[in-house]
């Protein structure tokens, strides 16, 4: 009691604000206000038989499914949310908008059969100077939505590729070549693996990690990513 009064006068003189809007947030919002979350440009690919996403990866890598939650838009208000998460320390981020995510889905089946959800990983420098990796927070949330398991261990980033940004979609590919390794098949073998990454572009790193993890016997793999441009 004394805690929940403590936590409700802290909330009054700080409140939490949305991540978008910046307005402050109501008991029970989390990150998001109510406002934002139906505003939100939901892609809805997961309603959609060999969708666009999908499409992206034909050819590339045999894929079972793919969604992405929201559209990403440079400029425009829901980037913060990715801004945040990557740029600005806030790990929880990714968490709620996991869980918000994997809610949405839920429902559709997109999750059926999934055994284990693998976080596209960061290379160690990387992860050392952000301080955590954000698609990490991101499985965190949506394996405590659908209760799959997240495996950090079997595959690595063994390569720092320069950062994506401004660099052309040929370059984009170039950049990624060769950058993971697995390092324990024998917890991948004959698995149904959900790759979980922050933000799809042109799809080269996730056709990078997924390439490798096709090396292992009797895998599928899946994509989900919070935004798609």
């Amino acid at each position: 009691m004394k805690n929940s009064w403590l936590t409700d006068f802290i909330r009054l003189l700080f409140p939490p604000c949305c991540v978008v809007c910046e307005d402050a947030l109501s008991i029970g919002e989390e990150c998001l206000c109510l406002k934002c979350l139906l505003n939100m440009p939901k892609t809805n690919y997961h309603l959609v038989a060999d969708n666009e996403l999908e499409k992206r990866f034909w050819g590339k890598f045999p894929i079972e499914r793919a969604s992405a939650y929201f559209h990403y838009v440079k400029g425009s208000d829901f980037d913060k949310i990715l801004f945040e998460l990557k740029y600005h320390g806030q790990k929880e981020v990714g968490e709620y908008m996991g869980r918000y995510m994997a809610n949405d889905l839920l429902v559709s089946g997109f999750f059926n059969e999934i055994d284990i959800i693998v976080p596209v990983p960061l290379h160690k420098k990387r992860e050392k100077e952000r301080g955590y990796n954000q698609s990490e927070w991101i499985a965190s949330g949506i394996s405590k939505i659908t209760g799959i398991p997240v495996n950090t261990n079997s595959i690595k980033r063994v390569e720092a590729n320069s950062t994506q940004t401004r660099k052309s979609v040929w370059d984009r590919w170039e950049n990624v070549q060769n950058l993971f390794a697995v390092v324990s098949s024998s917890e991948l073998q004959g698995k149904h693996i959900l790759l979980v990454d922050d933000v799809l572009t042109t799809g080269a790193t996730i056709v990078s990690c997924a390439s490798k993890i096709m090396e292992v016997r009797g895998v599928r793999i899946s994509v989900l990513t919070l935004a798609a441009a």
